[in-house]
């Protein structure tokens, strides 16, 4: 079958965004070779791309928003075949290593947890634009990944709380200016769970039903965690519940250092009576970083995603200075960057700051602003 000059042309920009699936492989050789090896898979997510960023530089350039379906049909393909990709290495790793004794407890630990930094890496951050779409099938694979992660309530409370509520104090992702990641993670596990069942509580209570009416998106939510765990005591017993518990940590992990970095600082003016100004461009960092943004499918031009959340990643713009906040380096480097609160106050701080006389030189008292401070909106 010869593929027609305009569908081949579409592939080959495309391929880029399809580097993830060589992280497959490193896995596999992680897992067959174990030793030194173990560690390809941070070494390539960290420091492979953002090596590749630093030569490859920044693309600012925005595809056309006239772009038909059927053009973004290999961007979207990638989402679609990552999601048994990812099962199959997960729990084929995990048969492989129960069943041979060439790793020891401590190393098969070690690889499940660079096991969860692919997860979280690409599987959530797929999962994310899968949940974004209104094609149920896609929204589907959305929930299996965040399945595969312990974290299917991580859908409700991005789509009901965060998108609405990001840069207010209603938010549990917005990071808080001076909060580290160390005080920002264990509030966010937290508070994100509580938040994401009342908003699902809330819309089914808007319809006069009880919260465990069935079509509460909960119960696929904990059907999907609870049939992985099970596979995973059916493959490796206890030992397979954890090694699949500390791939889910890590993943989970690896997310939230993403949420972190992302709107660290950034709020939106309130109004009074606790009504905010609409989603800007300006309330998310943005990065348009050529290689890391091929690795996480645009993920860094975030701040067209809040502004326009139903653009597929290849549609997503990116804006300069004068419209959105720009990160220095791209998420490999800041996520690393945020693992140290003294490093990162001293490379964020100021920038917020910059941020606030830009954007809004009329407000002079940020006190109000901090969380629980400031009026929420009902």
């Amino acid at each position: 079958m010869i593929v027609p000059a305009e569908q081949m042309s579409r592939l080959t920009r495309a391929l880029p965004f399809w580097l993830s699936l060589g992280l497959i492989p490193l896995a596999w050789i992680s897992a067959t070779q174990g030793g030194w090896t173990i560690a390809l898979l941070p070494l390539a997510t960290w420091y492979l791309f953002s090596g590749l960023d630093a030569i490859l530089g920044r693309y600012s350039d925005n595809a056309d928003l006239d772009t038909p379906p059927e053009g973004l049909f290999w961007y979207q393909l990638v989402t679609v075949v990552w999601v048994p990709l990812q099962l199959l290495t997960i729990f084929g790793i995990m048969a492989y290593v129960t069943r041979s004794d060439h790793l020891n407890g401590i190393s098969e630990w070690a690889l499940f947890a660079v096991l969860g930094v692919v997860s979280g890496t690409i599987g959530i951050n797929y999962s994310h634009e899968l949940m974004h779409q209104r094609n149920r099938f896609e929204r589907w694979l959305g929930d299996i990944l965040l399945g595969s992660v312990l974290y299917g309530h991580f859908r409700s409370e991005h789509l009901l709380v965060h998108h609405r509520y990001v840069g207010t104090p209603r938010d549990p992702v917005t990071a808080r200016y001076n909060e580290g990641f160390h005080r920002f993670f264990p509030r966010v596990l937290r508070e994100s769970l509580v938040s994401s069942f009342r908003a699902e509580q809330a819309m089914l209570a808007r319809k006069s039903l009880p919260w465990w009416h069935p079509i509460n998106p909960f119960w696929r939510y904990w059907a999907l965690e609870v049939g992985f765990v099970v596979l995973s005591y059916l493959i490796g017993n206890w030992w397979g519940v954890f090694m699949f518990a500390t791939q889910a940590f890590w993943a989970v992990f690896q997310l939230e250092l993403v949420n972190y970095v992302e709107h660290y600082g950034l709020t939106r003016k309130h109004l009074g009576e606790g009504k905010y100004e609409h989603v800007l461009p300006r309330h998310s960092w943005n990065a348009d970083h050529r290689a890391s943004n091929w690795l996480l499918i645009n993920l860094q031009r975030h701040s067209d995603h809040h502004y326009k959340p139903d653009r597929r990643f290849p549609l997503l713009q990116t804006y300069d200075d004068a419209d959105a906040p720009q990160l220095p380096f791209g998420y490999p480097i800041m996520t690393l960057a945020a693992l140290v609160p003294p490093l990162w106050r001293r490379v964020m701080n100021p920038r917020v700051r910059s941020w606030r006389a830009r954007y809004y030189p009329e407000i002079t008292d940020w006190e109000p602003y901090k969380a629980g401070t400031t009026p929420m909106p009902r």
